[in-house]
């Protein structure tokens, strides 16, 4: 069962807000239900902005609500009162945050994995009313000190960053969502984030990708379009053709569309070439790309069309981005407007990718053969 909020192309200059819900038990899989809420298709003062903010969070909040009843009428909790909702379990709660996340590609695998040492933690579940400071202390030391990889390694930093850091998310929304009065969470420090390794194809391993045959056309075109717009798997995967357009004045093609990981909406400028890999366009209600969903066969796939080019790199789909970002900076676009394009709220965010040019320019400095003085 996923719920989605979801947005009806304008109508008199406003977008209308609508709940997508999936449930592969019921007899119609995919419902509808229509909210009580719109948004500015182009929001152009203050008092707009403010109504396009509130509007979502306020669909956000009947979401989260919505997905809550769901999820405890599916756990035989519907009869507990209103008051009493905070004794739900934290686990199954966590589990339903992660079904949420389902179509964001590597978003949902982090939130997997999590959910899979929350429970080995903690077997018998736990009401989420009772979750304290010393409880996240405890499943921190887990995460830590018992936790351990497939290979029967412990979790690096990156893992004990993000694992910990879901949790925390967890809680958050349950404060949002009125189940816990306190948070715990301001109690207990995270995990450092270690040092991100950012696979990325270079540009002639990328000509090598393009020439290569994969076994599912869709996603190589997917890829190689991240490879050329930045576009993360659950910025692609929504995308209609209806989103694409081009403007007359300036001549050039650009999309519009919401992050799924930020919720801020973005236009962006994509180029010739981009526009060029999705060919003959379909109609306005047709996806960019049919077919794709998320799964261990699609990123099986993936490694082997690289493997097909050549390339022995561990690559997923979300480093078609990292390829953007490493593409432009290496080619002479500056930081500030990458990050722009990346829909990066902080340039700190982008400095890293910076960071990989210059690691590029220093093995370029001893590309030059031995002279023989």
């Amino acid at each position: 069962m996923t719920i989605k909020v979801r947005q009806r192309k304008p109508k008199d200059g406003q977008i209308r807000l609508f709940l997508d819900i999936y449930n592969p038990n019921a007899k119609n899989k995919r419902t509808n239900r229509v909210l009580d809420l719109f948004l500015y298709e182009n929001p152009s003062t203050p008092t707009q902005k403010k109504t396009n903010k509130e509007n979502l969070e306020a669909a956000e909040r009947i979401r989260a609500k919505m997905t809550l009843d769901l999820a405890m009428d599916n756990n035989g909790l519907a009869e507990l009162k209103k008051n009493d909702k905070s004794s739900i379990d934290l686990v199954v709660y966590f589990k339903q945050l992660t079904d949420d996340r389902y179509e964001s590609l590597n978003n949902y695998g982090n939130w997997l994995s999590a959910y899979k040492h929350l429970k080995k933690f903690c077997p018998n579940g736990i009401p989420i009313n009772q979750v304290d400071a010393k409880w996240l202390n405890d499943f921190k030391y887990y995460l830590q000190h018992v936790a351990k990889k497939k290979s029967n390694q412990p979790l690096n930093q990156n893992s004990l960053h993000s694992y910990f850091n879901k949790i925390k998310a967890c809680l958050n929304q349950a404060h949002m969502d009125d189940l816990i009065t306190k948070n715990p969470v301001r109690q207990v420090k995270g995990f450092k984030e270690g040092e991100v390794q950012r696979e990325f194809l270079t540009f002639e391993e990328l000509q090598r990708a393009a020439q290569a045959e994969c076994d599912v056309p869709q996603m190589k075109k997917a890829f190689l379009f991240s490879c050329l717009t930045g576009l993360r798997w659950s910025d692609i995967l929504p995308l209609y053709w209806g989103d694409l357009q081009y403007s007359e004045n300036q001549q050039y093609w650009f999309i519009r569309f919401r992050q799924k990981k930020t919720k801020g909406t973005e236009t962006l400028p994509i180029s010739n070439q981009a526009r060029e890999l999705l060919g003959e366009p379909g109609k306005e209600n047709e996806h960019l790309f049919l077919g794709l969903k998320y799964s261990a066969w699609y990123n099986l796939k993936l490694q082997q069309w690289m493997m097909r080019a050549g390339i022995s790199k561990t690559i997923t789909f979300h480093c078609g981005r990292h390829t953007y970002a490493t593409l432009q900076l290496s080619n002479g676009t500056d930081i500030y407007t990458v990050s722009k394009l990346l829909g990066h709220r902080e340039l700190k965010t982008t400095q890293v990718y910076a960071k990989i040019i210059d690691e590029m320019k220093i093995k370029a400095t001893n590309a030059i053969p031995k002279l023989n003085f």
